[in-house]
């Protein structure tokens, strides 16, 4: 069962008490702060403590987020976050694992890792937040990059497709596929909670503006809007919504069928049955 089903825990906490003591570097009115926010907030509302949660992240300014918390981290190479998490997730069920990065670490180095944790559909909510630029590095362009964004490393702009990551994720086999708005802090927690709570492979892509390499991405807080379209009950569907509907729309495209968690999928083996299996 997954852990965030029930509480377990009879002490309730708010969501200050899930944040560390180090304090963020990000650059002033960047996105991940909210997104910060509505996590510890949801981390409350969902009764955990910070011990129950493993964050585990990759390379980036969102994959700092670990540090910035009192929870388990994990602060890997670029583009790994989510196969470490899926080996974490088999190895402690009992662990709410809670994968965090950007655009350009999930969908470009980290894309073939992001396609099979998609059609695995382990336990566990995987986070991106989505400012469609590498930020930390400088302002290259990143696979959710327009293809006519101009930028003084790509005069003209790349001139590619844009990665479309909710249909590609559907492709691939995920069960619930949502986007939010790190501008909508309600809306934004209760997508991170109902991620949480879904039994399978979460994937919640995050509209996070960076307004020092993007600052027309400012102007998101008044285009973002909630879905008014019903969540689509067929995968058919879910993947046309995602290519037709506004980019900026927001809420569940999909909710597949629920999957059994490692716990209760995993036969009870111990460690010395399973080296004697090897012996020589």
């Amino acid at each position: 069962m997954s852990a965030v089903t029930a509480p377990r825990n009879p002490t309730l906490r708010k969501a200050h008490e899930f944040r560390s003591e180090a304090q963020p570097i990000w650059c002033p009115g960047c996105g991940d702060y909210g997104v910060l926010n509505c996590l510890t907030q949801a981390f409350a509302i969902l009764e955990l403590q910070p011990h129950d949660i493993a964050m585990i992240s990759g390379i980036g300014c969102s994959s700092r987020l670990p540090a910035y918390t009192k929870c388990y981290g994990f602060h890997g190479v670029h583009g790994r976050a989510l196969p470490f998490a899926t080996g974490l997730k088999l190895a402690r069920p009992d662990l709410e694992v809670v994968v965090v990065g950007g655009d350009g670490d999930g969908y470009s180095i980290g894309g073939n890792h992001f396609m099979h944790a998609c059609r695995r559909d382990l336990d566990m909510l995987y986070l991106v937040m989505d400012n469609r630029v590498y930020g930390m590095t400088k302002g290259q362009p990143s696979p959710t990059t327009e293809g006519d964004w101009d930028s003084q490393i790509a005069p003209g702009g790349t001139q590619l497709r844009t990665f479309n990551p909710l249909a590609v994720a559907l492709a691939a086999g995920a069960n619930f596929v949502a986007r939010g708005y790190a501008g909508d802090p309600i809306g934004l927690t209760d997508l991170i909670v109902e991620g949480m709570r879904w039994r399978g492979f979460a994937l919640l892509e995050v509209l996070s503006p960076c307004v020092t390499f993007r600052p027309e991405e400012i102007h998101w807080k008044e285009r973002a809007h909630r879905r008014t379209k019903t969540v689509a009950k067929d995968r058919a569907t879910a993947i046309a919504d995602t290519l037709t509907e506004d980019e900026l729309s927001l809420g569940v495209f999909f909710r597949g069928e629920e999957v059994l968690s490692g716990a209760e999928v995993r036969p009870n083996i111990s460690l010395s049955e399973i080296e004697s299996q090897f012996a020589i």
